[in-house]
């Protein structure tokens, strides 16, 4: 199989990028690393999420297979949510981007705050 090229307009890699940038996307990996949860354990981890927001985040992560969703039959119907072995494998680039942002969150917001003032 052929590597993509994000450059190129025609390229699926871009959709790969838009799933992998979006913030909530980020974020379920960097909670669903240590194992499956919840649907409402996700939910007040992330914090500030919708449920449809999660839901429709949810849902787009499954069909791009970073995460499954198990359904136990129980009732009520217990469901949970965990990483593929693809989604662990995004754990390593999202944790440099986070620990970036959360080094140099001061500076980049002073920079806004300066670029508003001008």
């Amino acid at each position: 199989m052929r590597n993509g090229d994000a450059f190129d307009p025609n390229c699926p890699t871009r959709l790969v990028l838009d799933r992998i940038g979006d913030k909530w996307t980020v974020l379920v990996v960097l909670i669903l690393k240590d194992g499956p949860l919840r649907f409402t354990q996700l939910r007040d981890r992330i914090g500030g999420i919708t449920p449809k927001v999660l839901t429709q985040t949810l849902r787009a992560m499954a069909r791009d297979g970073l995460v499954t969703r198990q359904i136990y039959p129980e009732v009520p119907p217990r469901v949970e949510y965990s990483l593929t072995p693809l989604g662990h494998s995004l754990q390593g680039p999202i944790r440099a981007i986070t620990d970036w942002a959360e080094e140099n969150v001061t500076e980049v917001m002073a920079a806004r705050e300066a670029a508003l003032a001008e």
